[in-house]
């Protein structure tokens, strides 16, 4: 134990902690009941050791920046949020996957309901924060005003408004890992997992390996943001169509328009799709996930970029995989086992059109019970030039062909080898 200052006062921080026989004790979880209370709250406070019941705390990777807000003395570090009048804008289940402890294991469906289900340990001075948010907002994209304008999309004064908003429902999620559930995912044992997590993070969450009574991970990693067009009901609805697009994120593309890839020309197309759906009576969902570079990161996107175009020949087709491989040691870490996870949140048993060519992407949806009735590929027109290279590499891997294909999404650090082996 260390004592570290916060402010004026003098704190103790533990370093790490174990299971006692004596004192309080945190109230277990049980992952999968279908009673929320039985279930119990996930509880990653730091304002009181004895109330927590999860490894690491809330708001992922944003936890550095409250440290660095508690360190300067701009945030008090026994702060607990003032949730009133933060319930949810629109109300999304519960559905049967909720209580189905393998169809949900890396996000809590409970997550937006921390008031009304746990409102009593809440009152008891239990500091349970939300891990999940939906709002209503509108949003604008020129390339769904030129849609309008060229006739694929018509404004009807409650999906798209007369400006080309979009009138959308949004959900923001943070990831909450059950450590069994996601081992079993991912075909490893909980203990090699624990120690990978442990040791990839440089062993800056101890208890991975100390608590094994403790089942509930908090990773430090981005989230996922859901957009719903259309009414949310009708996506549980068997007579009413469903798009869905399940978006990776690229800055680059996304937000800045890079044309290396089909990053946004894919997700305009998708959320086009969704709005057509939506403005037929049914709905359309966007997935957008924090998953950069194929969750590789954007410095090793960039050196990869820098790779691909300074090799002999330039940039090729035949040598995309291999110059990422290069640099990351895999394809892909994006682990598209856990990315069902909110589509079951949702309550989705089926999806009319799925905008996706990926065979990973399918395959994970599928294999999660999930019905695919129609894959959309993107349009030859909305490729960019410079995207060419991407799409014909993806093509010659086998990135799109029909029928199962087996995930090569292996944890690498648990398996102890590469995509290539």
């Amino acid at each position: 134990m260390e004592i570290a200052k916060t402010g004026s006062k003098p704190k103790h921080i533990v370093l790490t902690s174990h299971p006692s026989k004596f004192g309080p004790k945190p109230i277990p979880i049980h992952w999968g009941d279908a009673d929320p209370l039985m279930r119990g709250p996930i509880i990653g406070t730091l304002c009181n050791s004895s109330h927590r019941n999860v490894i690491g705390t809330h708001s992922g990777s944003y936890g550095v920046y409250r440290a660095l807000a508690i360190a300067s003395g701009k945030l008090q570090s026994n702060h607990r949020a003032d949730l009133t009048n933060t319930a949810p804008a629109e109300l999304i289940g519960p559905h049967p996957a909720w209580s189905d402890p393998d169809k949900i294991v890396s996000l809590d469906p409970y997550g937006a309901l921390v008031k009304e289900a746990y409102g009593s340990l809440y009152e008891q001075g239990y500091d349970i924060r939300p891990t999940i948010a939906i709002t209503k907002a509108h949003i604008n994209m020129p390339e769904l005003v030129d849609a309008v304008t060229k006739g694929r999309l018509h404004i009807d004064g409650t999906i798209m408004k007369d400006n080309g908003d979009l009138v959308v429902t949004k959900a923001a999620i943070e990831p909450v890992w059950y450590l069994p559930g996601i081992a079993k995912r991912l075909g490893v044992t909980e203990s090699d997992l624990r120690r990978a997590l442990f040791e990839q993070t440089g062993g800056m969450f101890p208890d991975l390996v100390t608590r094994s009574d403790l089942t509930i991970f908090l990773p430090p990693i981005g989230g996922s943001t859901v957009y719903i067009l259309g009414d949310p009901a009708a996506i549980t609805d068997p007579n009413k169509p469903l798009t869905v697009r399940v978006h990776d994120e690229c800055n680059g593309s996304d937000v800045f328009g890079s044309d290396i890839c089909t990053c946004r020309p894919y997700l305009v197309h998708g959320i086009e799709a969704c709005v057509q759906t939506a403005q037929d009576g049914g709905a359309g969902v966007i997935v957008y996930l924090r998953k950069e570079g194929r969750a590789l990161g954007e410095v090793t996107k960039f050196l990869v970029y820098n790779a691909r175009k300074r090799q002999v020949g330039g940039d090729r087709a035949d040598a995309y995989f291999t110059r990422t491989e290069c640099v990351a040691g895999v394809q892909d870490m994006r682990f598209q086992e856990l990315m069902p996870d909110v589509l079951h949140w949702l309550g989705i048993t089926r999806i009319d059109r799925f905008i996706s060519m990926s065979n990973m992407k399918y395959n994970a949806v599928t294999q999660s019970g999930i019905t695919i009735v129609e894959r959309v590929p993107i349009p030859e027109d909305l490729i960019p030039a410079d995207a060419q290279v991407e799409i014909e590499a993806k093509k010659a891997a086998g990135y799109y062909t029909d029928g199962d294909v087996p995930s090569q999404l292996v944890l690498a650090q648990v398996k102890g080898r590469s995509l290539t082996d």
